[in-house]
């Protein structure tokens, strides 16, 4: 029934009731309430059947007439009805709601300090269960509100929280837009008060739990009616946490300028708000490789300041960017420990395994993928060939920095990882570190794309280690519709004539690779590399022919997850640095494995089959102080920075380089003169460093063979005969430019004399006969830039090699030896062209 009574038929208005209109009142004939109208009549919509009790009357519809002739409820009156009732129960819930926020703010008290403040220490494990380091004691220093100054103040405001002063302790509308933000796929974001942050950072934690933030806004209301905004702001400046294991205000302008609080400039304070951002990725120290997001931060804090007028816009546009100090980091991190624990923090906030605040907060007990016997091996190779070798007397030692890592190929676990010297004298990991050049490590990755996709040269034919290019220096780069206007100079600019793929790898000769990076697509060579490991955001990875030259600033880590995956015969694992994470007990979930078949396994070990000749006679050979089959490629970057030695066994892959930096400016500085060496290079004391290391790491394991399978259509037969095709036909100095010798002889057209002695030896098979060997398909001996190869004949054996190569500065290598077959599978011939017999040599031929 509803609760108002029936309106006769034709009714007023509401608020226009006649004088007639039904009212309630007590039945005191019957004894029983009834319901009259002002006449005494009985209520219409009631009936008695004469036992005494008035019965609602009954109807088909609620619309129909009734007996009496007055009609039933009308469908605006039910809907009246169904609104009185839901408006009734949100009402009611509203008053629900109300009490248990009223009950929540009655029942929950502001808490004690939580354990931060005596937070546990991290430890970090070997793989066997030693212990590496300990890490997470608080570093924190108090300061009253007063002594931080107001510049200081204000930019933190500007940097977190501008209305802090006038608003309240929670801003709805900033939280349901995080919500929103984060629920739409638009990122997680924050939406806390610096209220808020501060009953986090104080009294709770930093899991993320539904009933921990509804025990932060309870607390951070209360704590906001009773204690004053000021001393509020003071507890959320002492409990932040900034990086470098400075928790408040006062530690963090000692960790980052060396100074008390009270004598941060508001610049300086600019940078420090900006770290509660990020703290480890925006300390431009650590990595110099963010410092554009960096300065994007510190220009927003200032510009904000500028908007609240807290500072003038003169002021403004007078600040430089504060380049923090020196770290001093804390003393139980000295040697490799520091790095480690540094390197493990950066993985575990990478995969999202947990956020940095969480991790420093401590407690966490971490088992890596290091081995202690390896990673021993790896210092003390260092120490032998390096740290020993420095003189106090030699001002460039002082610049000597080296960097190492080593990777399982079939698991991608690291094994041992060199940071640097000691991480209380150089805070910065050189093991990874983007921000130096990887030189003609770069270069088995182009021509691993070169297999992957088939590629050909400009005339037309297979890219396969047979393949003959022009390695005269400078040379035009060219491309399908004609000269790029790159031309790249080889080493100390010398010209090695008409060269082939696997010489030029062994020589490390820019020329040949800069042409091949055209002739397979730099586009696509970077996307090998990006399969093979190297990051996708790496700087300087263009698409351009100066790929092939290193100009991409990977880090060591990075490069030796590539040269893993080379090993591995192509297929990829992501590098992994940490076997378990638990705390109180409960372990913590990892990322699972990533791996995939990055390249096919024909590209990968041809690419492995050239690389052995660079340990064997190239400009490696320092590294066949392992003791065992190896391969490698030495790389160095312009001005000798940085050298390298990237290379491998079957069963382990290592990368090592030495890099130059000013101790005092960071800046990159050349490594003339270090260690009592003219030039530093990668066959050097990289290539040295490498074989110690490896031959120390393997020497409980049995030495393994390479299991290679070719690309299809090549063998080694086929390089003998390039070898002598090119002895045979460009003997005579016709694409020499005098480089060897003493230059007399012009650009070498007119020379009688035979500057190929100089490339591969005295040419003692010069016209004689070919060996007897069938012409194969798909192993074609073009020129780079298209041009074919003209001359016949074959020879009774390969060539010499000699001369100075572009990473080997410090030596010649030896004559060009043959490669062992040793578990060499060849693979099935393909269905290219067979090869044709190669012209008439003529007088004349265009320089390439």
């Amino acid at each position: 029934m509803s609760d108002e009574p029936q309106q006769p038929s034709g009714r007023h208005e509401p608020g226009n009731q006649p004088s007639g209109a039904p009212s309630a009142r007590a039945d005191s004939s019957t004894g029983t309430a009834g319901i009259t109208d002002t006449t005494g009549n009985a209520d219409p919509a009631r009936h008695n059947d004469g036992s005494g009790t008035d019965e609602p009357r009954q109807s088909d519809g609620a619309d129909e007439p009734q007996e009496d002739g007055h009609p039933g409820r009308t469908g605006r009156r039910r809907i009246a009805g169904a609104l009185r009732t839901t408006i009734g129960a949100l009402l009611l819930m509203a008053l629900l709601l109300l009490g248990g926020l009223i009950a929540g703010y009655e029942l929950v008290d502001i808490p004690a300090a939580n354990a931060n403040a005596t937070a546990q220490s991290n430890v970090y494990l070997y793989r066997d269960g030693s212990v590496i380091a300990r890490s997470g004691k608080i570093n924190r220093e108090n300061v009253r509100l007063s002594q931080v100054p107001l510049t200081v103040q204000r930019a933190v405001l500007a940097a977190e929280d501008r209305d802090f002063y006038s608003e309240r302790a929670i801003d709805l509308k900033a939280m349901t837009r995080a919500a929103w933000n984060t629920l739409t796929g638009k990122g997680t974001q924050g939406g806390s008060t610096i209220t808020q942050q501060y009953v986090k950072n104080y009294y709770l934690g930093q899991e993320r739990t539904v009933p921990r933030k509804v025990k932060e806004l309870f607390i951070a209301v209360k704590l906001n009616r009773e204690q004053p905004k000021s001393q509020i702001l003071e507890g959320y400046l002492n409990t932040s946490y900034f990086g470098r294991n400075a928790y408040g205000i006062q530690a963090a302008a000692l960790a980052y300028y060396g100074k008390d609080i009270g004598r941060i400039t508001t610049a300086e304070g600019a940078y420090l708000a900006s770290l509660l951002n990020a703290p480890s990725a925006y300390d431009v120290v650590v990595h110099p490789e963010n410092r554009t997001a960096v300065l994007a931060r510190w220009h927003y804090v200032l510009d904000g300041m500028v908007k609240e007028k807290w500072i003038s816009p003169a002021e403004r546009a007078a600040m430089k960017f504060p380049v923090p100090g020196k770290v001093r980091p804390p003393t139980g991190l000295s040697g490799q420990r520091g790095y480690i624990v540094q390197a493990i923090g950066d993985y575990l906030t990478a995969h999202g395994v947990i956020d940095e605040n969480t991790l420093a907060t401590g407690g966490y007990r971490i088992t890596t993928t290091l081995e202690k016997k390896k990673q021993n091996a790896l210092v003390k190779a260092v120490d032998d060939n390096v740290t020993s070798q420095t003189s106090t007397q030699r001002d460039i030692d002082r610049h000597v920095r080296v960097g190492g890592a080593s990777i399982d190929p079939a698991t991608g676990r690291v094994l041992a990882m060199y940071g640097g010297f000691d991480y209380t004298k150089q805070y910065v990991n050189n093991a990874t570190r983007r921000d130096y050049q990887v030189g003609s490590t770069f270069k088995p990755f182009v021509f691993a794309s070169a297999v992957a996709n088939d590629s050909i040269t400009q005339g037309g034919r297979r890219i396969t280690p047979a393949t003959i290019y022009d390695g005269t220096t400078k040379r035009m780069v060219q491309g399908r519709n004609g000269p790029t206007g790159y031309a790249p100079a080889n080493e100390d600019d010398r010209s090695y004539g008409h060269i082939t793929v696997s010489t030029a790898t062994d020589r490390s000769v820019n020329a040949v690779y800069a042409q091949m990076a055209q002739d397979v697509d730099p586009a696509k060579v970077g996307r090998t590399a990006v399969a093979l490991g190297i990051p996708k955001n790496t700087p300087d990875l263009t698409a351009s022919p100066s790929i092939a030259l290193g100009v991409a600033t990977a880090s060591v880590l990075d490069m030796t997850e590539a040269y893993a995956t080379l090993a591995n015969h192509g297929v990829h694992h992501a590098r992994i640095l940490v076997d378990k994470v638990s705390k109180d007990g409960e372990d913590l979930a990892l990322p699972g494995p990533n791996t995939g078949q990055a390249v096919p396994r024909e590209a990968a070990d041809t690419t492995t089959w050239m690389l052995r000749s660079v340990v064997e006679d190239g400009t490696g050979t320092a590294a066949r102080s392992a003791g065992r089959p190896a391969a490698g490629k030495t790389g160095t970057a312009e001005e000798d920075r940085a050298a390298w030695f990237a290379g491998y066994t079957p069963d382990l892959a290592t990368v090592i380089a030495v890099m130059g930096q000013d101790p005092k400016t960071g800046a990159q500085k050349s490594l003339y003169g270090a260690l009592g060496l003219s030039r530093m290079s990668g066959g050097g004391p990289p290539a040295r460093i490498w074989g110690q290391y490896t031959g120390a790491a393997l020497l409980d394991s049995a030495a393994k063979n390479f299991d290679l399978h070719l690309e299809n259509g090549f063998d080694e037969e086929d390089l003998d005969y390039a070898e002598w095709e090119i002895e045979d036909h460009y003997g005579d100095g016709r694409y020499d430019n005098g480089r060897y010798g003493d230059g007399r002889y012009g650009d070498g057209r007119h020379s009688t004399r035979r500057p190929y002695e100089n490339l591969y030896g005295p040419p003692a098979h010069r016209g004689s006969a070919p060996p007897a060997k069938p012409h194969k398909p798909g192993s074609g001996t073009p020129t780079g830039g298209g041009t074919p190869v003209p001359g016949a004949g074959h020879a009774t054996g390969p060539a010499g090699g000699g001369g100075n190569g572009a990473d080997d500065k410090t030596g010649g290598a030896t004559e060009h030896a043959p490669r062992p077959s040793t578990g060499v599978t060849p693979a099935p011939p393909d269905t290219h062209t067979p090869r044709a017999t190669p012209p008439p040599h003529t007088s004349t031929a265009p320089r390439q």
